[in-house]
């Protein structure tokens, strides 16, 4: 079992930067892919970014290439999101999860470990 932590959220202008954290205990998360997702209330929730295991594989969904950043420190099995050039559409409630697979997964289902999650708002 991973318990998974986020922080780092809180209410930005637009242009400005945050830098989400995600923090796991238990079972390391360091042979598994991870992710960061946003959910809109009403809408379903959104992959952002992933990132491999070892690190060396990530991926942006469109709106967010160029501006956030993933990465992990698997020896402090942390995992943050670099958001920067933020902007009013980027508000949300963002989601830390781990998968149950070692290449990055953009699958949703594969995602079995979720944070509870720490809002992001950007005002404009």
């Amino acid at each position: 079992q991973v318990q998974l932590v986020e922080s780092g959220g809180g209410l930005v202008q637009a242009g400005g930067s945050l830098r989400l954290s995600c923090a796991a205990s238990g079972r390391t998360f360091g042979r598994y892919s991870v992710a960061w997702f946003r959910q809109v209330l009403g809408k379903e929730r959104e992959l952002v970014a992933a990132i491999s295991w070892s690190g060396d594989v990530t991926y942006y969904v469109g709106s967010a290439k160029g501006r956030f950043t993933i990465s992990r420190d698997n020896a402090k099995n942390t995992i943050f999101l670099q958001m920067n050039s933020l902007k009013p559409e980027d508000t949300a409630v963002y989601y830390c999860a781990a998968s149950n697979m070692v290449q990055l997964t953009t699958t949703p289902s594969q995602y079995v470990y979720w944070g509870q999650g720490t809002q992001v708002t950007v005002s404009s």
